[in-house]
């Protein structure tokens, strides 16, 4: 059929299209904005989204971990202290001292311990002399002897053991001396005295 035979009238889809019109579907350029939003939202979102997650998750293990208020400890709060197991202090504010655990009192001095007094001076007469000063302090088994005081610097009372320290005291407040030293290989099984100098020199 040629157009000349065509029995319609022209409409729109006759008209010639315009050869500077776009073909096909058209899409206007996109903004620089509309590329780049979804990433700024990404950065922005992201450390938002982290924190929260953080501060929710150390809410939770904090509530965990938090003991239960209403237990109370397996040592109760009797008169003995506090919860914690320590002690109250007085309502005033005052602290009540320490007591103070007495020392065991001291032994007596045996004046029927053994005590042998050494000559180590050169001097004659020496240990006589200390002899009687400690029987008449009233030591009732003080002897005599002479030694060459090797080892021994200064006039030293030695002591065999803790038990015997009391009465090594009063021999050497006895005779005027200071040095008294736990000894067992010095003093045997008692006491011995060991004279550098003469005491009353």
């Amino acid at each position: 059929m040629s157009k000349a035979d065509y029995p319609y009238p022209d409409d729109e889809f006759d008209a010639a299209a315009d050869p500077d019109a776009p073909r096909g579907v058209h899409r206007a350029p996109r903004s620089a904005w509309s590329r780049w939003w979804p990433f700024l939202a990404v950065l922005v979102l992201a450390p938002v989204l982290a924190y929260g997650a953080v501060t929710a998750w150390g809410i939770i293990n904090g509530a965990d971990d938090s003991p239960d208020s209403s237990t109370v400890d397996e040592g109760g709060t009797g008169d003995e202290g506090t919860t914690d197991g320590t002690e109250e202090t007085p309502a005033d504010g005052t602290e009540e001292p320490p007591v103070e655990s007495e020392a065991p009192p001291a032994a007596e001095p045996v004046l029927s311990t053994p005590v042998q007094v050494l000559n180590a001076s050169g001097v004659s007469g020496v240990a006589a002399r200390q002899q009687a000063k400690l029987q008449e302090a009233g030591f009732t088994a003080a002897t005599t002897g002479n030694s060459d005081g090797e080892g021994v610097t200064d006039s030293t009372v030695f002591y065999a053991s803790e038990d015997l320290r009391s009465t090594a005291d009063l021999v050497a407040q006895t005779l005027g001396l200071t040095a008294v030293t736990l000894d067992p290989d010095q003093a045997g099984d008692g006491i011995v005295v060991v004279l550098r100098t003469d005491p009353d020199a």
